[in-house]
């Protein structure tokens, strides 16, 4: 695959020449939502075997392999040169496919209501092919040790169409937030937590669920303990089943981080107990706050440098949104920034008739505009490249895999890019 970004007076023919494809396969392959308006600085997925590479200043064939990750002996032989021979500036250079990485790949899936909306039945549809895991969210405890359940539609039957482990999304969720009282509830009350474990069990047992993910958050700093053995008798329960036990994790970069999202969260030793974690690497650009890359590329790493510090790099899911934010400018507290998904982000771009950016050090796309209103926007998204940097980073420090939030915006080029670089497990 080829990661191309337009550049000004550029048109698809062009590009499919230069790339030895046709404008119906790109067109098909992003599902372009402005084939006839690209816009500049617009990231496109070119579906080629393998890639080219354009010689930049200081460029060696050896400084390419480790850019590529393509030794330079196979570079030089697949371009027809010697490995020592000199490259001009622009010169282009065929790349080989890199070999696949196996990987692991949740999504979660939230229903609103009292049914699961056809959109979201198509897009668990179309991401399932991709995963391993799918998760309905969510599950919500009570505080007499019952369940909510959420409405599933056909999502089960999803996930075993496409041979994907249902994971059991539970949370401490009451009224839309999540509930520190509820958490106290359920981890230091015996009676009500055996109640609980019962319950989920017979619940998992009742559709399928063959892994239990509890995503509890807002914990009490005091129940960080509890939490620990609580998850120890999980374990031990859901073991004799043969299931999987998961958690998601608020994103820390220190144990000793302060504040009610971080201090129940023990990376340590919740990664000594269940079978992996989902780090929550996402939401430094909130709808709630200033305009900013949702997941900048430095934060998410620094991040996750901390928790393969304190759990083997096999357990953790890094964390992935699937949307962006359009923010109205300036911001103020209390206002409420838009979600859109990568493909609205671009639409949007085309029809104000204006240039994306590339932000180098957040490794994310944003752009901004002039409503028909007279305001300012600044829109903040997802494209080819920075989920790209994200899979970079994802093999490098070898991790598990990735875990997105959500399913129901469209990003097309993501599953483009996760089939033609990695080995999807199923279990």
């Amino acid at each position: 695959m080829q990661i191309h970004v337009v550049q000004p007076n550029q048109s698809l023919s062009g590009i499919a020449q230069a790339y030895g494809t046709t404008v119906k396969d790109i067109v098909e392959a992003n599902e372009l939502p402005n084939p006839n308006n690209l816009v500049v600085g617009q990231a496109l997925v070119i579906p080629i075997i393998g890639s080219f590479y354009y010689i930049q200043p200081g460029d060696s064939l050896w400084l390419v392999s480790q850019k590529t990750g393509i030794s330079y002996q196979e570079i030089a032989k697949a371009n027809g040169i010697t490995p020592n021979q000199q490259l001009q500036v622009g010169y282009r250079l065929y790349i080989p496919p890199r070999p696949k990485t196996k990987g692991e790949f949740n999504a979660y899936v939230e229903p609103y209501g009292k049914e699961v909306a056809p959109n979201l039945e198509e897009s668990a549809k179309e991401a399932a092919p991709y995963l391993t895991y799918l998760a309905p969210f969510s599950f919500q405890a009570q505080r007499d040790g019952t369940l909510k359940e959420p409405p599933l539609g056909n999502l089960i039957q999803t996930g075993k169409n496409n041979n994907n482990v249902m994971m059991m999304a539970i949370t401490n969720q009451e009224e839309g937030a999540f509930s520190d009282e509820l958490g106290r509830i359920l981890l230091n009350d015996q009676a009500i937590q055996n109640t609980f474990l019962d319950n989920v069990v017979k619940t998992a047992k009742k559709y399928g669920f063959r892994d239990i993910h509890f995503d509890f958050e807002y914990l009490r700093p005091q129940d960080r303990d509890a939490y620990n053995q609580f998850l120890r008798k999980a374990k031990a329960r859901f073991n004799q089943e043969g299931w999987l036990l998961s958690t998601a994790l608020a994103p820390k970069t220190s144990a000793d981080q302060k504040g009610k999202w971080y201090e129940a969260h023990d990376y340590k030793t919740q990664g000594e107990i269940v079978d992996f974690v989902v780090i929550m690497t996402y939401e430094w650009g909130y709808s709630g706050g200033p305009a900013m890359a949702v997941s900048p590329i430095g934060p998410v790493r620094d991040v996750l440098e901390y928790a393969v510090s304190e759990m083997p790099s096999s357990k953790i899911l890094m964390g992935q949104n699937l949307y962006g934010y359009d923010w109205t400018l300036p911001f103020k507290p209390g206002t409420t920034a838009k979600a859109l998904s990568p493909q609205q982000a671009i639409q949007l771009a085309s029809q104000n008739n204006v240039r994306i950016q590339y932000d180098e050090k957040a490794q994310a796309p944003f752009f901004k505009y002039k409503a028909t209103d007279g305001t300012d926007h600044e829109v903040w998204f997802e494209d080819a490249r920075s989920i790209n940097a994200k899979f970079d980073l994802l093999k490098e420090l070898k991790l598990r895999g990735m875990s997105y939030w959500k399913l129901g915006l469209s990003f097309p080029q993501n599953w483009l890019l996760l089939y033609d670089r990695f080995d999807i497990t199923k279990r």
